[in-house]
């Protein structure tokens, strides 16, 4: 039975060969229309067949979103990933079928009508590639890693992962094979809803791409990182985002993670204390050298991560525990409290000693406002922090020998990597040149691409960065015979209250020699710019600005020693001349309490 619209097409069809045949003398000229009109009524009606089929792809991919969001229930045996995927490639191939043929390749070569017509039939075909060629490998994949995990005694089941690298190798090239002709599609047609289409099919490659290779990443490293030869071991640092630091937060307490195998286990848990008076010698270069001095940070576990670049900071790290423990490490991670919380909603609540627990609501407010007045003790808190990292890390683990959960938390685990709350460094070189390339390599990136990053260094003492706000502007301005102008404006809040915190979240270690209250806060504020960004003016709140001016892994970074009194803002604003580029700057997104909000215009090309 015809559907509506094929219905619609073949009466209208019907009745223009009714009036044709009573003008034979126009035969000739009706054949050709009718030919004509018939390819019109076929696009048509297939064309909106084809839609249907790609909005049931499309409906069908939503639903395994929602499947491997954490918490979400358990759904249906029929409704598992690899049933939402196989369904979703079926009716993608659906639609690439009824968008072939020559009616269709006739029209999309027809100059300017046909341009809707090409985005439509490109668009089917991409959906089809993806579904097949990218999205089906990796539903299989992940369904067999995650029902074979713990097979072994382990977490993962490596063997498994080993076989599949090569099919997810092949999934990531075919994502960025599709990406690419998306991309080449036609961009402005006369049929608004189809460029609309073309631009949401785009911004779905533009997360499904970087996926696909982390997971052929993850498929090559994860064997051997996780013992799959040999047994490793790994530090993890517990960071505190309540005082910044240039990888997030100020390091406190730690783990030892031992894998072997595929099993993980913590060995033991330390805190600060045990690791503040350890002194080791790094050569990160003559760069980090004029960057932060000979001797600090590297011989001071507190200010041991000021740099941006995590690699920095876990070599400094891993050389500390070799000094204080005499064995080497395999590697560094480093999380806080914020992916603690990601992990967590998908893990459930983890239960402290005393019987409270720490859950996804509330584990950032517990480890960075309200045990300080809790436990106005200090080796009391300490205490309390270990026994959070211990209960947190027994529910991750007992989660991963889950089959119900296990599913839920990798997929919390990979948002975190991808944000980049979860960092990691291996020390095994080829190990290190994979993950470098990935948010979670915490890479501060070289070579001459826009680049743009605020951190800030808490340089008072406090804890006051919890109640820190963010801000940052870039603006791309006109080009000229130096380069483009670009102005950037960061804005920064104090929004600590002015009563009720205990003094250890308010002191001043600096020991200022001006007058300040309980809540007043100081941060050196630096500006990572583009390579061979030039300065041509600052200010500080519209006033002069004298900036230090130093250069990191071949970026410019413009530091001010900045005090910011509890309530106010305060505002830098850079005047800078950058190489010329119609492209959006690639952003360092330093992870702290609150997020950093960013806005940033597309660049006008500029006229050769």
């Amino acid at each position: 039975m015809p559907r509506p619209e094929q219905g619609f097409a073949l009466r209208h069809a019907a009745r223009a060969g009714r009036w044709c045949r009573r003008r034979p003398a126009l035969a000739a000229t009706c054949a050709a229309a009718g030919l004509i009109l018939a390819g019109a009524v076929w696009i048509v009606v297939t064309g909106v067949l084809a839609r249907h089929e790609l909005l049931a792809a499309q409906r069908n991919l939503e639903s395994l979103r929602h499947q491997a969001a954490p918490g979400s229930p358990a759904g249906r045996a029929a409704d598992t990933p690899e049933d939402a995927v196989r369904e979703a490639a079926a009716r993608a191939a659906g639609a690439h079928r009824l968008t072939t043929g020559p009616a269709w390749y006739a029209a999309a070569h027809t100059p300017v009508l046909g341009g809707p017509v090409r985005t439509v039939r490109g668009a089917a075909e991409a959906a089809d590639r993806l579904a097949r060629d990218v999205l089906s490998p990796l539903a299989d994949t992940a369904g067999e890693l995650v029902a074979g995990a713990g097979a072994d005694g382990g977490h993962l089941d490596l063997s498994a992962l080993r076989r599949a690298a090569p099919a997810l190798h092949e999934a990531s090239r075919s994502a960025s094979d599709v990406r690419t002709d998306v991309a080449g599609l036609p961009r402005s047609t006369w049929l608004p809803a189809v460029d609309r289409a073309r631009a949401r099919l785009a911004e779905q490659l533009e997360r499904i791409v970087p996926a696909t290779v982390e997971a052929a990443t993850a498929a090559r490293v994860m064997p051997s990182m996780l013992g799959e030869k040999s047994p490793r071991r790994y530090l993890v640092v517990f960071e505190n985002t309540a005082e910044a630091r240039g990888t997030g937060g100020l390091p406190g307490a730690f783990a030892i993670l031992t894998a072997d195998r595929g099993h993980l286990g913590f060995e033991r848990f330390g805190n600060d204390s045990e690791l503040g008076k350890v002194r080791a010698s790094v050569d990160l270069g003559a760069e980090y050298k004029a960057m932060y001095g000979r001797h600090a940070p590297t011989g001071v576990w507190v200010n041991s991560n000021v740099s941006p670049h995590f690699p920095h900071a876990a070599r400094i790290w891993s050389a500390m525990w070799r000094e204080h423990s005499g064995q080497e490490l395999d590697g560094a991670f480093a999380l806080d409290p914020g992916a603690l919380a990601g992990l967590l909603t998908a893990a459930g609540p983890a239960r402290l000693p005393d019987g409270s627990a720490v859950t996804a609501a509330n584990v950032v407010d517990l480890t960075e406002r309200t045990s300080y007045a809790a436990f106005p003790d200090t080796v009391e808190r300490k205490a309390y922090f270990l026994d959070v990292a211990r209960a947190t890390s027994q529910v991750l683990l007992g989660s991963a020998d889950d089959p119900a959960r296990r599913s839920a938390l990798f997929a919390a685990l990979r948002g975190q990597l991808r944000e980049g709350r979860v960092k990691v460094w291996s020390a095994h070189p080829s190990e290190q040149r994979e993950l470098a390339s990935h948010p979670f390599g915490g890479v501060l990136p070289d070579g001459p691409a826009p680049f743009a990053g605020l951190v800030v260094n808490n340089a008072a003492g406090t804890k006051l960065d919890y109640y820190l706000d963010r801000r940052m502007d870039w603006k791309a301005g006109r080009c000229t015979a130096d380069g483009r102008e670009v102005t950037v404006t960061a804005a920064l809040t104090n929004r600590a209250p002015g009563s009720g915190l205990p003094g250890y979240v308010t002191q001043r270690v600096d020991h200022p020699p001006y007058r300040t209250r309980p809540g007043d806060n100081r941060l050196l504020v630096s500006y990572y710019a583009t390579e061979g960004a030039r300065l041509a003016k600052a200010t500080v709140d519209g006033r002069p600005a004298m900036l230090n001016q130093m250069v990191e892994r071949g970026h410019p970074v413009y530091t001010v020693d900045m005090e910011l009194p509890r309530g106010a803002t305060r505002t830098l604003v850079l005047k800078l001349v950058e190489r010329p580029s119609d492209r959006l700057p690639l952003l360092l997104n330093q992870q702290l309490v609150q997020p950093l909000k960013v806005t940033a215009r597309q660049p006008r090309p500029c006229e050769d």
